[in-house]
């Protein structure tokens, strides 16, 4: 993969994760700001694969496969918080 290619997919990723922040932060309800850090967690386990297969580290895979086991819990703990409170 040449580096241009990589740079404009890790700009692509890094405006995407910004884009998800703000409505993190910005998000009029709870569901939205969920959605928002999911969306976020899945951005970012594609950039710890792409900086994986960049770098030629396949540490960063299993990584991205750890981190998004957690994140899948994490949601789902939000989920069943939101559904039906504490």
């Amino acid at each position: 993969m040449s580096q241009t290619i990589a740079v404009v997919f890790l700009a692509i990723m890094a405006i995407g994760i910004f884009l998800c922040l703000l409505r993190m932060l910005r998000g009029p309800t709870a569901p939205d700001r969920a959605v928002a850090v999911d969306t976020m967690t899945t951005t970012v386990v594609a950039l710890l694969v792409l900086l994986g297969f960049v770098f030629k580290r396949y540490v960063y895979l299993d990584v991205a496969l750890v981190y998004s086991l957690l994140a899948f819990v994490g949601l789902v703990a939000i989920a069943r918080f939101l559904e039906r409170g504490i």
